[in-house]
């Protein structure tokens, strides 16, 4: 597809205007578009899911600030060349347009199709547009779903350790989290799970929608790695329960009759022979909210609550850090 001769100047433009009013919710669902913006993100969705993208804006560069391409600078040119052998319409544009657009674009942005990218975020027949309760886990053989039984197979494949150690057959890895209201907190935790190798993200409950600009922003790209989907919080224990999969509580206090086991102790445990017993089950670890954490109707449903010690002086840890120490510490002991 050709890249347009014309460079976008017209900061009050209609165009313009509707992509910048993806920054609102109401606007992206109105559409069914949403908006990608900076290099690590809009590389990323341009080398995963160039399906998605539906629109390319790029800074034009002036040919006395030692432009390349036409491009405002290298890492630009190379995504837009990327964009253009994948068939994406790309549009230059002047700084000032850029800056309407998204001041966070950093010369750089994409505008995605919505139901698109909900169909490419599906994770065992459940969309990032939510699921109730009621939905069943029966799984649509005509889509791109990652299901219980893809991950345990894909895991049952990775072979075994330099040592000799074989690694044993698990089910999936999953990293859930309940009412997660910050953009930023939520993006976060999407990178920590997507480094932890997990196979999929929930947010259960009422959640930030993970097309808000600073939720992908906050993510670098991870949000195209790997599924992200919505669920019920009714309809996340009852997928677990169907699926076999153990729902782990990452909470400090725990209960009144139930207290947290140390994350350390966890550890051991899953570590104490060389090779690893075949497990076809798989974990959902499961997160609070940033102020208020798990409540206890949601920590009685879960099958274990682990929570990591603090040695120092610290109170405690913030979500995004508790998510990666968590994360990574089980994702290490499942290899």
């Amino acid at each position: 597809m050709p890249i347009s001769a014309e460079v976008l100047a017209n900061v009050k433009a209609d165009r313009i205007r509707r992509v910048s009013d993806l920054a609102n919710r109401r606007s992206r669902e109105k559409s069914g578009r949403f908006l990608i913006e900076g290099p690590q993100s809009v590389r990323e969705v341009v080398a995963w899911h160039p399906d998605v993208v539906r629109d390319l804006y790029v800074q034009a560069g002036d040919a006395s600030d030692g432009s390349h391409d036409g491009f405002a600078n290298q890492t630009i040119a190379a995504i837009a060349q990327a964009a253009l052998d994948s068939d994406i319409y790309v549009h230059r544009a002047t700084r000032e347009v850029m800056t309407r657009i998204s001041s966070d674009a950093q010369g750089i942005a994409a505008v995605g199709d919505l139901t698109a990218m909900r169909d490419a975020m599906r994770f065992d027949g459940v969309s990032s547009h939510g699921a109730s309760a009621n939905d069943s886990p029966v799984r649509d053989a005509s889509s791109h779903d990652t299901s219980v039984e893809d991950a345990a197979e894909r895991d049952a494949h990775d072979g075994g350790a330099d040592d000799g150690s074989v690694r044993g057959i698990s089910g999936p890895f999953v990293a859930a989290f309940w009412q997660v209201r910050d953009p930023g907190n939520a993006g976060t935790v999407i990178r920590a799970a997507d480094a932890a190798g997990c196979d999929a993200v929930v947010f259960v409950d009422d959640c930030v929608d993970v097309f808000n600009p600073k939720v992908i922003r906050s993510t670098a790209g991870s949000l195209f790695h790997l599924p992200v989907v919505s669920m019920t919080t009714g309809g996340f224990f009852d997928r677990a329960r169907a699926d076999g999969v153990r729902v782990i509580a990452a909470d400090v206090y725990g209960t009144d009759d139930r207290k947290p086991e140390l994350l350390p102790d966890v550890l051991a445990e899953r570590s104490g022979t060389r090779r690893i017993t075949d497990d076809p089950h798989g974990d959902a670890i499961l997160f609070g909210n940033e102020a208020r954490g798990l409540p206890r109707d949601v920590l009685k449903r879960c099958d274990r609550i682990v929570s990591i010690p603090l040695y120092g002086k610290a109170e405690s840890l913030n979500l995004g850090t508790s998510a990666a120490v968590m994360l990574m510490s089980l994702a290490m002991a499942r290899r």
